[in-house]
């Protein structure tokens, strides 16, 4: 859809003003890996990582707190056991991204819910839900791989990297307001921002992290390609799915294409460490 002249010459502008009033940096928050994960990111200076981190640490003692209350903190023994000896094993392999990790207060918890979720905060919070394991029926292999996608977010600080990106953006809106133009107009450059920027980096950090992950699990010594069959049964989940284009998150048919690539990539550091 082409865009009004007026919005396509604003935009320049609004993201030009952006960069120039954050001050940002261009930054790599990790080594490229044999992945070869190389992309420069824009941080703000106004996003303070170290800051990030410390939210972290107060949100995750906090849901602690209250899952340990509802009795869902780590329910079954053995299970929680069964993943904290996978994430023993991940969480060596960052040296190779970031050797900085290594020093990081790294928590694994399991968390009963429903929901088919896990997720690393930024610092080495982990969080793997319950229902991801059992819904899924997941090997050993597939838990890896879910770690190493999410610890690889941690590692990229792509939540730094993503708040970096909304408060440029919104200092850019402020500066389009601020030269007269109309709401109609900034709406529509907010919207565009999404479209153009927003959902496209979101999706390269998925990327991103799939392509790390398969690395971390096999320097650990779990099967990579196990990464494709967990997104083949995330595939088999159902629920309506929006376009591509409009989504956080790549297809899964263009995630499945890419980790067949990257698994077969790191295939010889799997095998090499079968051997060892």
């Amino acid at each position: 859809m082409p865009l009004p002249s007026r919005l396509s010459s604003l935009m320049p502008a609004l993201l030009g003003a952006s960069l120039l009033l954050g001050g940002c940096q261009t930054v790599n928050t990790t080594q490229g890996g044999t992945v070869g994960v190389n992309r420069t990111q824009i941080m703000s200076p106004l996003v303070s990582g170290q800051q990030l981190e410390q939210q972290a640490t107060l949100t995750y003692a906090n849901l602690l707190t209250k899952e340990t209350q509802k009795g869902d903190l780590n329910p079954d023994p053995a299970q929680t056991a069964r993943v904290r000896r996978i994430a023993s094993r991940l969480i060596p392999q960052t040296a190779v991204f970031r050797p900085d990790a290594l020093k990081w207060n790294w928590q694994v918890n399991v968390i009963r819910s429903n929901q088919v979720n896990a997720w690393c905060m930024p610092g080495g919070k982990i969080a793997i839900y319950t229902g991801i394991i059992t819904q899924l029926k997941l090997s050993d292999d597939e838990i890896a791989a879910i770690m190493g996608h999410e610890i690889a977010h941690a590692l990229r600080e792509h939540a730094r990297e993503q708040a970096s990106e909304q408060s440029l953006a919104q200092i850019g809106m402020v500066g389009a307001v601020l030269a007269g133009a109309g709401q109609n107009t900034v709406n529509a450059a907010g919207q565009l921002y999404q479209l153009g920027i927003g959902l496209p980096h979101s999706r390269t950090h998925e990327t991103e992290a799939d392509r790390i992950g398969v690395e971390l699990a096999a320097r650990a010594g779990y099967d990579p390609r196990a990464a494709i069959s967990l997104w083949q049964k995330m595939a088999h989940l159902g629920g309506s799915k929006p376009p591509e284009f409009l989504s956080t998150h790549p297809s899964a048919t263009t995630r499945i294409a890419d980790l067949q690539i990257y698994s077969a990539k790191v295939m010889p550091l799997y095998q090499q460490g079968k051997r060892n």
